[in-house]
């Protein structure tokens, strides 16, 4: 096996399946990533048995021969990526666990695995797919991810749930504590709905490959994967085998205390706060009264820090505490300059909204402070 292509051309790919190569694998395979050569065409796939990426680059050079290997990938990555701009890179395998990567004066040798132990890739029989424009699933990630949960012991929240029906793409995340959601209504081939939950890593990745355009990515749903294949790179990861909360039953349904602020002046007021606040727990304290948001926080240290808002409020007075990261987490997530939060009493979970849309929901759950 033999290649020459342009730095430009090799990065994108590289930098795709480097992203879920673990650095400490149990297998040594894993490391690597799977590299085939087919006429002008460069396939490379890597895996962590859990996430499987693939992906393209186009060979712009005669000087290529077929074949396939398996070569390092975060070393691969990095050699390409400290060549200068615009040089020709050749890489070429002529031993059985050798290849060499060559670039003007520089050459590199670099150990191979075999391509048989490589782990297959597993033919998944689809029983639902469906388009829908990058840039909408790429706004529904970024408006939930924040809050699914990490290492939880309750496995089914450590990833982001996907309730499909035949006129909406809902998608949740919980840590247990705090809960974001978001829609997209559109019509979707199926008669009867569907939950799954994606890995949180398997999110994370598609997150950084999605695009902010109009360029369809196509979903495809099997019983324990699902697959994701957009212009030239296709991931496919194992879904969650577990029952997600019932998150319709989490939204509060009696918040009728509406609090609408700004939400830059907010952040601001929450990060100044954040300075004294308890280090361990970063909480703070809302004092509602009409048209007025009184924050306070304060430490072991007995050192306090205050802050007082604007804010548009007509009902009685309400006093409430919060995890000072939960309640920025949601309002960076908000478009609008205005945040609405419902409430109903000092122990019930608080609503948070973007003005003049249902679709973005966040309920974050009081803390005694």
């Amino acid at each position: 096996m033999h290649f020459e292509i342009s730095r430009q051309a090799l990065l994108p790919p590289l930098k795709m399946v480097s992203g879920i190569v673990e650095r400490k694998q149990t297998l040594p395979i894993l490391a690597n990533t799977l590299v085939r050569v087919e006429a002008d065409q460069l396939y490379f796939t890597a895996t962590d048995t859990e996430l499987e990426i693939s992906c393209t680059a186009q060979i712009e050079s005669d000087f290529n021969g077929s074949g396939s290997t398996t070569l390092p990938a975060q070393k691969l990555f990095d050699i390409c990526r400290s060549l200068g701009d615009g040089a020709a890179i050749q890489i070429n395998q002529e031993e059985a666990a050798r290849a060499t990567v060559k670039s003007g004066r520089s050459r590199f040798t670099l150990s191979t695995l075999p391509v048989d132990d490589f782990p297959s890739s597993e033919e998944i029989d689809t029983k639902l797919s469906f388009e829908l424009p990058q840039q909408e699933l790429k706004y529904l990630f970024n408006k939930t991810q924040f809050a699914m949960a990490q290492q939880d012991v309750r496995y089914y929240l450590n990833g982001l749930l996907l309730d499909i029906t035949p006129t909406k793409l809902t998608v949740v995340a919980t840590d247990g504590h705090r809960l974001a959601l978001a829609e997209h209504l559109c019509d979707i081939p199926m008669t009867e709905s569907e939950q799954v939950i994606i890995p949180r890593k398997a999110v994370l990745e598609l997150s950084r490959i999605l695009e902010d355009s109009e360029a369809s990515v196509k979903v495809s749903l099997a019983t324990n994967h699902i697959r994701f294949e957009l212009s030239g790179i296709t991931l496919t990861s194992k879904l969650i085998d577990g029952r997600f909360p019932d998150y319709q039953g989490v939204l509060p349904a009696n918040n009728d205390k509406l609090m609408t602020v700004n939400g830059l002046l907010l952040k601001q007021s929450l990060n100044r706060a954040a300075i004294l606040s308890n280090e361990k727990y970063k909480g703070a304290r809302l004092k509602i009264s009409t048209n007025l948001l009184e924050i306070s926080a304060h430490n072991p240290e007995q050192e306090q820090a205050e802050e007082e808002l604007d804010a548009e409020y007509q009902g009685d007075e309400l006093e409430i505490g919060f995890s000072i990261m939960y309640l920025l987490e949601a309002l960076n997530a908000i478009d609008t300059e205005h945040a609405e939060f419902y409430f109903s009493d000092s122990n019930s979970s608080c609503l948070i909204r973007q003005q003049e849309t249902d679709k973005i929901k966040y309920v974050v759950m009081p803390m005694r402070l």
